[in-house]
């Protein structure tokens, strides 16, 4: 079984007349169970939900120091390709937007972990456009070998792969993979990606099943907010995170709350995703998986993130640059996939973390 099915029995569901109906009694009945099924889910994700959000996020904030302890684990982002050959309508990088495409060189990569590195980083997430001929599977394998000696923790965003394709890439030295469905609403996913690759929507959904199976030691996933509904996308990503945990009890599995904002070449958000939406629907989603790690980037405010500690987040980006080569390249005029809003640096957010009374934690796992 894949989650596919899961999808197909969601297809027809009034979401809008659900969340209607939706009352008091049922969100109080749903805050008050050990054990949360979807319904439960949906109950929570309900705009009445936003009354209750104080006891949500009491309970939320008991269950992520059981399960967490008061740690919060970081981590950087570097690009390494920005060439792409989709076509989706949201992003800087899609193939028809027109700008000096790049790609770092072995020694570049090497260049930039080191700055990476002494930052003091130790988990890093490697990116790249969606074009496997820009980066084959041999200059993938040559990057990680590189990035071994600089970090404890390497992990891949970048094309869907076939499942030996991960393996590979795991016996190099990966052992973490993110995966962003996008939008589940189906309509909505062919509407913004209508060429590419990445136009197969199964098969881009299938993709952390794919990982899992190749051995990958933790799977991270999530919507982009600004595409679809963001109460139905919410549910759909935590339906979809709830089957990974239960079809791989040996995977970590993580949930990320990127929001679409408008990059060049790209088109408006349609569905925007307020703060108080952010926070409600975290905190639904600690109560639905108590072991679910739940990921907060630098698209965030400063503000806002030093909030978020406290209410259920496990991981933080930091110090963060999203163009190739942005650490110690420095290009001029580079063309970003999202513009960073949290610009602080490492030490200024493991600051902030100590502040607010939680360990930071560089390092959480070893390459063997």
């Amino acid at each position: 079984m894949t989650f596919m099915k899961s999808v197909t029995q969601f297809e027809s569901f009034d979401f809008n007349g659900y969340f209607k109906s939706v009352t008091r009694a049922d969100i109080q009945n749903s805050l008050n169970r050990d054990h949360l099924q979807s319904y439960d889910l949906l109950n929570l994700l309900s705009d009445q939900a936003q009354d209750f959000l104080e006891e949500m996020a009491q309970k939320a904030r008991k269950i992520t120091r059981q399960y967490f302890g008061k740690t919060i684990g970081l981590y950087a982002p570097m690009y390494i390709s920005d060439y792409c050959t989709n076509h989706c309508t949201y992003c800087g990088f899609n193939c028809t937007t027109d700008f000096k495409r790049s790609k770092l060189s072995l020694e570049e990569i090497e260049q930039e972990a080191k700055v990476i590195a002494d930052m003091g980083i130790r988990h890093i997430l490697v990116l790249t456009g969606e074009a496997p001929a820009k980066t084959p599977m041999s200059y993938l394998e040559d990057m990680i070998q590189i990035l071994k000696k600089y970090f404890s923790s390497i992990a891949l965003e970048m094309f869907p792969m076939e499942e030996g394709d991960y393996r590979n890439l795991k016996k190099a030295g990966a052992d973490s993979l993110t995966i962003y469905q996008e939008v589940y609403d189906q309509k909505i996913y062919k509407e913004v990606h209508p060429k590419g690759k990445k136009a197969d929507y199964q098969y881009r959904l299938l993709t952390p099943e794919r990982g899992a199976k190749a051995g990958f030691r933790a799977v991270n996933i999530g919507t982009l907010f600004g595409l679809g509904d963001p109460r139905s996308e919410a549910f759909m990503t935590g339906l979809h995170a709830k089957y990974l945990e239960q079809e791989f009890p040996d995977v970590e599995v993580s949930l990320s709350l990127p929001r679409m904002t408008k990059a060049a070449g790209g088109i408006e958000p349609k569905n925007v995703l307020t703060d108080i939406s952010f926070v409600q629907f975290m905190l639904a989603w600690r109560m639905y998986m108590p072991r679910l790690g739940i990921t907060i980037s630098t698209r965030e405010s400063a503000a806002f993130r030093d909030k978020l500690i406290h209410l259920g987040a496990t991981r933080y980006s930091a110090g963060s640059k999203t163009d190739v080569g942005g650490y110690a390249l420095k290009a001029d005029n580079a063309t970003v996939q999202f513009e960073v809003t949290d610009t602080r640096s490492v030490e200024d957010i493991t600051a902030m973390i100590r502040q607010n009374g939680y360990q930071p934690v560089f390092k959480d796992w070893e390459i063997f």
